[in-house]
C-alpha cells in the first residue's frame, strides 16, 4: 500500500475543505446561547457575593439524564485538545485553519450554553462540576489512533454520536428548556459530521487502501471523547441502561449510516490492504451486533424484574 504522507494528503483535500467549509456556512444559522438559559431562575450561590449555598434537593433530572449532562459538558470543555489533535496536521493558514477556527468557536458555544443552563437553574452541584472541569482538562485527551486520517475518520463517528447523544439526552430530562437546548446542539453537530464525513468521501477518492485503513480503526477503537473523565465506564453503563446511548444506537444510526454514505462495501478500488481491511471491518460488525443483541436482551430482562417489583 503506497502510503501518502499527511501533509500531501491535507493539501490534496484542501479545495473539498474550502467547498465544505462554504456549504457549512452557508447553511449553519447562527443562534446565541443567552436565549436559550432562563436567566430568571438564577440566584447567586455561596461565597463572595453572599449567595445561598446549594444543596442536593435542589438537583433535577432522573440520574442518567444528569450523568448524561455531565459527560456531555466536559466533553465540550475540553475541546482545546481535540483542536490540537487535528490542527497539528494541517496549515495554519487557508481553508483547514478557518474551518478549524469556525468548527471550535461553535463547539465552545456548546460548553458554555449547557454550563450557563445548569448553574441557572441549579441543577447540579457547582463546585463538583468545576472541579470535574478542572480534571479533565488537564488530563486533556490522547486520540488512541493518532495521526491524519484517523483523526478525521474518527471525528465523523464522533460527531454523529455526540448529535445522537445531545438530542436523547434532552428528551431523557424531561425539562422543555432543557430538551431545546439539547436538540439546538444537536443541529451543530450534525453540521459538523457532514462536514468531517465529506471530506473522508474525497479521501476515499485519492487514498482508498489507506483511508480504510483508518476506517476500521476508527470503527474498531471508538471511544466518546469523554472516555477519559473520571467513572466513565460506570456512567456509560447507565446510560446506555436507559437508551440515551447504546450498542444498538451506536451501530444502527452512527456507524453504519457513515459507512454506507462511504459505499464501504461497494467499492471497487481498494487493493489488498485495503481490502483486507474492510474484511476485517465487516468481522467487526458483525461482533457488535451480535453485542447489541445480547445488550438488548439483559436490559429488557433487567427491566422486567424491576417491573415486577412494582
Amino acid at each position: 500500500m503506497t502510503v501518502l504522507p499527511d501533509d500531501v494528503l491535507a493539501r490534496e483535500l484542501e479545495p473539498t475543505v474550502e467547498r465544505e467549509l462554504g456549504r457549512h456556512l452557508s447553511t449553519a444559522r447562527d443562534w446565541y446561547p443567552h436565549e436559550y438559559i432562563p436567566w430568571s431562575q438564577g440566584r447567586d450561590f455561596e461565597g463572595p457575593l453572599g449567595g445561598e449555598a446549594w444543596t442536593a434537593d435542589e438537583q433535577r433530572f432522573p440520574d442518567a439524564a444528569r450523568t448524561s449532562l455531565i459527560i456531555n459538558l466536559l466533553t465540550e470543555d475540553n475541546l482545546p485538545s481535540y483542536h490540537t489533535e487535528i490542527a497539528v496536521n494541517v496549515s495554519s493558514e487557508g481553508a483547514w485553519a478557518a474551518w478549524l477556527g469556525r468548527w471550535t468557536a461553535e463547539e465552545a458555544r456548546h460548553g458554555a450554553a449547557i454550563r450557563d443552563y445548569l448553574l441557572t437553574t441549579r441543577s447540579m452541584d457547582p463546585r463538583a462540576l468545576e472541579d470535574a472541569r478542572m480534571r479533565h482538562m488537564q488530563e486533556g485527551f490522547t486520540a488512541i489512533n493518532p495521526g491524519f486520517l484517523p483523526g478525521l475518520t474518527y471525528v465523523s463517528f464522533q460527531e454523529l454520536a455526540t448529535r445522537v447523544s445531545h438530542r436523547n439526552t434532552g428528551d431523557a430530562t424531561g425539562d422543555p428548556i432543557a430538551e431545546q437546548l439539547m436538540a439546538r446542539i444537536a443541529l451543530d453537530e450534525n453540521l459538523h459530521m457532514l462536514f468531517y464525513r465529506n471530506v473522508i468521501e474525497a479521501a476515499f477518492e485519492l487514498a482508498p487502501d489507506q483511508t480504510m485503513v483508518a476506517v476500521l480503526g476508527s470503527v474498531r477503537d471508538f471511544a466518546m471523547p469523554g472516555h477519559g473523565i473520571e467513572g466513565f465506564g460506570r456512567m456509560a453503563v447507565q446510560i446506555a441502561v436507559e437508551g440515551i446511548y447504546d450498542l444498538r444506537l451506536h451501530h444502527d444510526d452512527v456507524v453504519m449510516p457513515v459507512l454506507r454514505k462511504w459505499r464501504v462495501f461497494d467499492r471497487d478500488d481498494l487493493g489488498p490492504d485495503g481490502e483486507a481491511a474492510r474484511d476485517d471491518l465487516a468481522a467487526y460488525l458483525a461482533g457488535l451486533e451480535e453485542q447489541a443483541d445480547r445488550f438488548e436482551e439483559k436490559r429488557d430482562a433487567l427491566k422486567a424484574r424491576l417491573a415486577a417489583r412494582v
